[in-house]
């Protein structure tokens, strides 16, 4: 088979998803399914990079306090939704968290750090209810939990890793230029939401 077939075949392979007939139960299944979650969903895609990136935009200490202070107010906004607790334009929440991130980022704006915890904190909240509400019945809670906050911190290091070019000129503007694309992102997320 030519190389470029084969290249082709590989890359389709990786967008295959599996028999739902076969479909993992138990720790495993629950672990993979909330890993793939944020994974496939691109407005969570968007702002778990917009954080990240929005950290190493600021520096420290908000390069590790954002990402960390994300997931531990999205695991509480998931105990909300999974208890039913009802929290009003969660989907307008979600897209309003890729316009903010991602605007701060291509504006070069740098608030006080209390004011990015605060933002990054009430956007975690959205999305760990909707999330919390989408939890899969079939797939164990804890299990989904992990694999959910361990994709979602691989998300924040992508948006770190990249808003590290910032130390290179060309590298401030790309970084700026990411958050331009995030927050278009954003806009078009809430267009469906509304």
């Amino acid at each position: 088979m030519p190389a470029h077939l084969l290249a082709v075949a590989t890359l389709l392979l990786g967008f295959a998803s599996g028999a739902s007939a076969h479909e993992t139960t138990g720790f495993g299944g629950g672990f993979s399914s909330g890993f793939m979650h944020p994974l496939l969903g691109w407005d969570h895609v968007a702002a778990m990079v917009a954080v990240g990136l929005w950290g190493a935009f600021l520096k420290n200490p908000a390069i590790w306090l954002l990402p960390v202070v994300f997931p531990l107010v999205m695991a509480v906004g998931g105990a909300l939704g999974v208890a039913g607790v009802p929290l009003p334009g969660v989907e307008i929440g979600i897209a309003a968290s890729a316009i903010v991130l991602g605007s701060m980022v291509l504006l070069a704006l740098r608030p006080p750090l209390w004011v990015a915890v605060t933002l990054v904190g009430v956007f975690a909240l959205f999305h760990g209810h909707a999330h919390g509400t989408e939890l899969p019945h079939a797939a164990g809670p804890l299990a989904y939990s992990v694999g959910f906050v361990l994709a979602t911190g691989l998300l924040h290091l992508c948006g770190i890793a990249f808003g590290l070019l910032t130390r290179w000129r060309f590298g401030k503007t790309l970084v700026r230029a990411g958050g331009a694309v995030i927050a278009l992102a954003g806009a078009i997320f809430l267009i469906r939401a509304v």
